[in-house]
């Protein structure tokens, strides 16, 4: 029959012999003494870290290059092993040296929370174990924390607790999920098998100008294309306009387009804005649409006794994301996506392969989240999420979700008293503004002016972030470059907020005279 298909290795097999002659040691083992004292250094060096946070840079202001020289490796794989103790302190201190923490209490930029550091030891935990998340009979005790963790994810923002729901990677990922599920559920035929396109379908997407750019690249993926999306306008507080986006759906109706899904945004990643999801909720009912919610970064400021009843009505959604890195406070990933028929959700991603056999108990059947999401082997996520909420708990929710806006506000105020300062939007815990030099201020509508004031505030922006002194990120806003301040830093005090708006002062008279302005 010729020779074998496998090739062995030469002295694979003479090794394999003498396995019975002697203990296997492995290089990737450590014994218990090792890993103990690997461990609690490693753990008393971290809480150092963490208790001196405040004392760094928030960012290295470093180019690529130099973070590569500071790594100190070689670019190619090491012939032999190293110290496993020498190699634990290493990566502790080039990340702790070279990093943007943001977990400093002066991290302003994008919307990842200060993480919890009880989720650092739950990720310990969950390495350690290594649950494969897949299938229940490869994790039940972990599969069985992910859906209490789901159940109380939906709790917190208010959602029903029945949904189905499963943890992701993050807020991509998490609104992917239920887009996919969503197109599905809407198309009317068997997506599956004959694909979204079947019978020469347009399939149409509706969210407003401020969406997340998931939605593009959810579009791509799930085959329907970017030009399935269908921006609706804004109204001046960035929010949806409804009466926009009934016209456009009549508009595609009688163009022969199939709608299907809207998006609605509970805090959109610019400005906080949170569009008017019970008008949403109503039209989606009225003409049998998905209402789809992207509650990445707003949804659990639902919790707030004085949610506004616009956020509250994510409730109303067939589906809600929502991402427990950002304002639950986890450590990265974490996203979770929620749909309110648990069986429209696990219909769109079920197999059952030949190779695959977790039917389980008829009547007390398992939980395979191979079936509910496109991953068969999954991380364990919900462990570091279901032992943060468990600390905090729902008042402390509150609490924290409440400091973080009422911060917010303070520097929306100190904006507004700072005369060199312009507020452009204060909602949820983000704050916008732009430097204005005293002597542009009249003449800032001059469109001249203007195009000279966006590229001051952008330079003022890349000197803040190189600084390592605070670190916000930017928005444009109506064409206005703006300076952008997230809090979801339960590390922020009112002293970390004054020192952005000082901040932002002093670099924009410095630039601004140095540009003669």
């Amino acid at each position: 029959m010729g020779r074998t298909a496998y090739a062995p290795v030469p002295g694979s097999f003479r090794r394999h012999r003498n396995l019975h002659k002697r203990m296997r040691q492995s290089p990737a083992e450590l014994s218990p003494s090792d890993f103990r004292k690997i461990g609690h250094e490693l753990v008393d060096r971290v809480a150092d870290f963490l208790a001196g946070i405040a004392e760094k840079p928030v960012a290295p202001g470093l180019s690529p290059r130099e973070v590569r020289a500071r790594l100190g490796t070689s670019d190619t794989v090491p012939d032999k092993g190293d110290d496993p103790a020498k190699i634990a302190l290493h990566a502790l201190n080039v990340l702790t040296g070279n990093s943007t923490f943001n977990g400093h209490p002066r991290f302003f930029g994008y919307i990842t929370s200060s993480a919890a550091p009880l989720g650092a030891l739950a990720d310990l935990v969950a390495a350690s174990v290594n649950p494969n998340c897949g299938a229940w009979a490869l994790s039940p005790v972990a599969t069985e924390i992910e859906r209490q963790s789901v159940r109380w994810i939906a709790e917190l923002i208010g959602y029903p607790a029945e949904c189905g729901g499963l943890l992701v990677s993050g807020g991509n990922m998490a609104n992917m999920v239920c887009l996919i599920a969503a197109l599905r559920a809407q198309a009317g035929w068997d997506v599956r098998a004959q694909g979204v396109a079947a019978n020469g379908a347009s399939l149409k997407i509706y969210a407003s100008a401020e969406v997340h750019t998931w939605l593009q690249k959810g579009a791509d993926l799930a085959g329907v294309g970017t030009n399935a999306f269908r921006s609706v306008p804004v109204d001046d507080m960035q929010a949806m306009d409804v009466g926009a986006l009934a016209r456009l759906i009549e508009q595609d109706r009688r163009a022969g387009h199939q709608p299907a899904v809207v998006v609605g945004t509970a805090g959109s990643v610019s400005t906080g804005a949170v569009d008017p999801l019970p008008e949403i909720a109503e039209l989606c009912k009225r003409e049998k649409l998905w209402f789809h919610v992207d509650g990445a970064y707003g949804a659990p400021a639902a919790i707030l006794p004085d949610a506004s009843p616009a956020l509250k009505a994510l409730a109303l959604g067939d589906s809600v994301a929502v991402d427990p890195h950002k304002w639950l406070y986890a450590p990265i990933e974490a996203g979770c996506s929620l749909v309110r028929d648990p069986e429209k959700l696990r219909s769109a991603y079920a197999f059952q392969p030949p190779y695959y056999r977790f039917e389980g108990d008829k009547e007390d059947p398992p939980t395979n989240f191979f079936e509910w999401g496109p991953q068969n082997t999954r991380g364990f996520r919900a462990l570091k999420v279901w032992m943060t909420i468990r600390q905090v708990g729902r008042e402390g929710y509150i609490r924290m979700i409440s400091d973080d806006i009422a911060l917010a506000r303070e520097m929306a105020d100190l904006v507004s008293h700072q005369s060199e300062l312009e507020l452009l939007t204060n909602q949820l815990s983000i704050t916008t503004f732009r430097y204005i030099p005293p002597a542009l201020r009249t003449r800032r509508s001059d469109p001249d002016v203007a195009k000279q004031l966006n590229q001051l505030n952008g330079e003022i922006l890349e000197r803040l972030q190189k600084s390592g002194h605070v670190y916000p990120s930017n928005a444009v806003i109506g064409g206005k470059y703006a300076i952008r301040a997230c809090i979801v830093n339960f590390r922020t005090q009112s002293a970390d907020v004054k020192a952005l708006v000082d901040a932002t002062v002093a670099a924009g008279r410095d630039l601004g005279k140095a540009a003669k302005v």
